[in-house]
């Protein structure tokens, strides 16, 4: 007669190791190496070309740029020190922001016209 435990646990065999099943373990990561890969080409590279393109518009920034900040403010940079860029946003009206909030440069004459 079979008792309960025979029932539900089964013997376990040693299985022997080829080379054949050592290929099927390499197959396993390659999955995990096409999203790296995927994630590198649509996420990182993208991103780190953004931060270079940014980083030299900071460096090119001049007296008589026009500019836009992320908050939405227009004006045109009427100084440019290291850290920082002061915008004429108004006659007689300027405010001085840091380079990173400023989000692109403005062709010439875009504030005249708006």
């Amino acid at each position: 007669m079979i008792s309960l435990s025979q029932l539900f646990i089964s013997n376990a065999y040693a299985e022997g190791v080829t080379p054949a099943s050592q290929d099927g373990g390499l197959m396993q990561f390659l999955p995990l190496v096409a999203l790296l890969a995927v994630f590198y080409f649509l996420i990182l590279r993208p991103q780190q070309k953004r931060t270079k393109e940014h980083a030299a518009l900071m460096a090119a920034l001049q007296k008589g740029d026009e500019v836009a900040t992320l908050g939405g403010i227009l004006g045109k940079v009427t100084k440019v020190s290291e850290d920082s860029a002061a915008i004429e946003i108004a006659d007689n009206v300027v405010i001085q922001v840091q380079k990173s909030a400023i989000q692109n440069v403005l062709p010439k004459g875009t504030i005249k016209s708006i």
